[in-house]
């Protein structure tokens, strides 16, 4: 049991990239009152990838409480050798992400949100499109989208019962 608990939950592991930070300011009685968000995301560069969002009242309490939710929620991505296995478009909110599968050498096309996402994820080649809004928080949710509808061709086969 204790292995097992070792392996798991570091956020030293994976490397971690902070997306987006945003200072909200409530008014009170003796002026404003800060807080902060922080959108993380963390991978470990070869197939898995997670996002997170948390809230508190300082920058590096927030960054800490995303890194932990993403570490929480780690997915795995189908690749193909350095880029993904076929066209594919994920939405959330009124943002839309395309991801097209680029030939060895194109290098990473994207958005800074998107590019964190997909870096994170262990694509080293990939040409992508946002459509709609550029909000980061559902560019990331859309990219998530887009990357749990891939399959490989190993999947698909399985899926329906047929040898490749």
């Amino acid at each position: 049991m204790a292995q097992q608990d070792s392996g798991q939950g570091h956020s030293t592991k994976n490397p971690e990239r902070v997306v987006q930070i945003r200072r909200c300011a409530c008014v009170v009685k003796g002026g404003r009152r800060f807080s902060f968000a922080a959108l993380v995301v963390v991978g470990d560069e070869s197939s898995r990838v997670g996002y997170g969002y948390g809230k508190g009242t300082e920058v590096p309490i927030a960054v800490e409480k995303a890194t932990k939710q993403a570490n929480r929620r780690l997915q795995d991505v189908a690749l193909d050798g350095t880029t993904i296995p076929h066209q594919v478009e994920g939405r959330f909110g009124a943002s839309r992400v395309v991801l097209v599968p680029a030939a060895p050498g194109t290098g990473i096309i994207a958005g800074e949100t998107v590019r964190a996402v997909v870096e994170l994820a262990g694509v080293t080649d990939i040409l992508t499109k946002s459509r709609g809004s550029s909000n980061p928080v559902n560019l990331v949710k859309a990219t998530f989208d887009a990357l749990s509808k891939l399959r490989t061709r190993d999947h698909v086969a399985r899926l329906r019962g047929v040898e490749v």
